[in-house]
């Protein structure tokens, strides 16, 4: 088995998982802040590493990594909408989108240099 999908990896991707979910519904009290960075920044770094992260974890279809993320950024507002001092917007889904296909872009960079190394 490739080292792309090692168990480092896919621990690495459910600490990301887990860890972005219960940063998603602390009460925005509580909530870790990172230094002057906006909502939507937030949601955009988070689900581009996520994409990385599964894609280099697990051997999954595109689409099928695609919708499992975005249900997970639809889960994450449904979720927001229960929790204290949080509110439920389609804006961070549309940034959570925009992760996603970021991290798509980077995969798909790793994957090229990957092959590029191994003609070589």
């Amino acid at each position: 088995m490739p080292v792309q999908y090692s168990k480092s990896y896919k621990i690495l991707f459910w600490i990301a998982l887990f860890g972005s979910y219960l940063a998603a519904v602390l009460p925005q009290e509580m909530a870790p802040t990172i230094g002057n960075l906006s909502d939507k920044t937030l949601h955009f770094i988070a689900f581009a590493i996520l994409t990385l992260l599964l894609f280099l974890s697990y051997y999954i279809s595109l689409w099928k990594g695609i919708a499992s993320l975005l249900f997970y950024a639809y889960f994450i507002e449904f979720s927001q909408y229960f929790t204290p001092n949080r509110c439920s917007e389609w804006l961070d889904i549309v940034a959570d989108g925009i992760g996603i296909a970021i991290g798509l872009l980077v995969y798909a960079g790793y994957k090229k240099l990957e092959e590029i190394c191994e003609n070589s």
